[in-house]
């Protein structure tokens, strides 16, 4: 089978040692997906989801049946008090900015204290060398921000300016982006709640939980946010979806967020034929994350071994479905992210190149064979080209054809 997947006995040899040594983590792997399994069943079944939630609609989607119910059953997942999953937002970064327009006011301030938001976020911002003419910056929302120490939030410049300067949102990125930091565990985030409270019960905070749902027992909500926001093409969809993003949390929030996507409110907004896609995508999201962690741990131990430096390291704990691999070598960078490519099933003759991309500063690689256009619960591996060269890989619908990916890839490489 290997030979004709052109993986070297050297190869091989090296993943049947390395799976013995991460049999434990793929024990807790599945300990958290029965639990998340669990969850989505009871959510589904008290909330009497019906064949005919399957069904769709069109034009204005009035009071859509299918749409409210699939919202009640995020709502219960979440436990949040309402939710708004619409196919109108068309990614995480979307959903981002029309949270961030919908809760901010000119002459508002928000605060990120995970440090310097994703890329494509600092160009809803408007921080960096071009903000937009539509950015929150050119409709006077102010921005501030507090880096993390260590990757520990720094409790004590965060409290100290919360209670001395009025700011309107706090904001807290989990997942790295393209850093070099550690993404932020459910834990660290609800105890920098907890303090942020202490001196702020006002404050609004908001988690963009994107690559991080059904990783662990816990959601954003849970542990004290206010609104939390993520994508329908990574965890949640399951690579069934093939678009949508969620956002969940108090009920008067995301009724503005509601009413900035529609202008009118929740009442409004056609499922365009997604119900079916977002209820299924999500009662395999559980199983379909769990596959893409298997995936990420292995890829981490197999390049370990060969002698790179692997973020997080295999047997740590993740926040997220997310695995960095630094190169220190830009054409290394390169060709594991095409080899990516080549073992992916869409595509899979196609060569990536670095390129320059809406809302990135850098010129970017992307290897994406995947069958929703930028999924990134499937297998794929995208970096910008810069130093320290680091190749940011994620997902893989299921272990073995991650398996398979990743090796495929390694040998591309070498």
């Amino acid at each position: 089978m290997y030979k004709d997947w052109k993986i070297s006995e050297e190869i091989e040899n090296l993943s049947i040692e390395v799976e013995k040594e991460i049999e434990p983590q793929f024990k807790e792997i599945d300990k958290i997906c029965e639990l998340n399994s669990l969850k989505v069943l009871q959510a589904m079944q008290n909330n009497h989801l019906s064949g005919m939630h399957l069904n769709t609609s069109t034009g204005y989607g009035i009071d859509e049946p299918g749409r409210d119910k699939i919202e009640e059953i995020y709502s219960e997942i979440f436990k949040a008090e309402d939710s708004l999953v619409r196919s109108q937002l068309i990614s995480g970064s979307h959903a981002l900015a029309v949270t961030l327009q919908g809760l901010l006011r000119p002459n508002d301030t928000m605060l990120s204290i995970t440090g310097l938001p994703y890329d494509t976020l600092q160009t809803v911002i408007g921080i960096g060398e071009n903000p937009g003419q539509s950015s929150l910056k050119a409709f006077g929302i102010k921005y501030e921000q507090i880096d993390l120490v260590n990757n520990e939030f720094d409790t004590e410049k965060i409290v100290n300016r919360l209670s001395k300067k009025h700011i309107k949102l706090v904001e807290i990125q989990r997942s790295l982006g393209y850093s070099t930091r550690k993404s932020l565990g459910i834990d660290q985030v609800e105890e920098i709640i907890k303090q942020i409270r202490k001196v702020n019960s006002q404050v609004i905070i908001m988690v963009d939980n994107c690559y991080c749902e059904f990783v662990t027992e816990k959601e954003p909500i849970e542990v004290g946010a206010d609104i939390a926001v993520g994508s329908l093409i990574k965890n949640l969809g399951a690579g069934i979806a093939t678009s949508g993003a969620y956002v969940v949390g108090k009920r008067d929030l995301i009724n503005l967020v509601a009413e900035r996507l529609t202008g009118l409110g929740k009442e409004i907004g056609p499922s365009l034929g997604q119900n079916t896609n977002y209820l299924k995508g999500l009662f395999y999201a559980p199983s379909v994350v769990a596959s893409s962690l298997k995936t990420m741990i292995f890829a981490s131990r197999m390049l370990e071994k060969l002698g790179y430096n692997t973020t997080p390291k295999y047997n740590e704990q993740r926040a997220d479905i997310v695995q960095n691999i630094i190169f220190n070598d830009r054409e290394k960078l390169i060709k594991f992210c095409q080899g990516i490519q080549s073992g992916s099933p869409i595509d899979s003759f196609v060569t990536p190149v670095p390129s320059p991309m809406a809302g990135y500063t850098d010129e970017v690689i992307m290897a994406a064979g995947t069958f929703v256009e930028g999924a990134t619960i499937e297998l794929s591996c995208d970096a910008p080209l810069r130093e320290p060269y680091i190749a940011y890989m994620q997902g893989g619908l299921t272990y073995q054809y991650g398996k398979l990916g990743v090796l495929k890839a390694i040998e591309f490489m070498r």
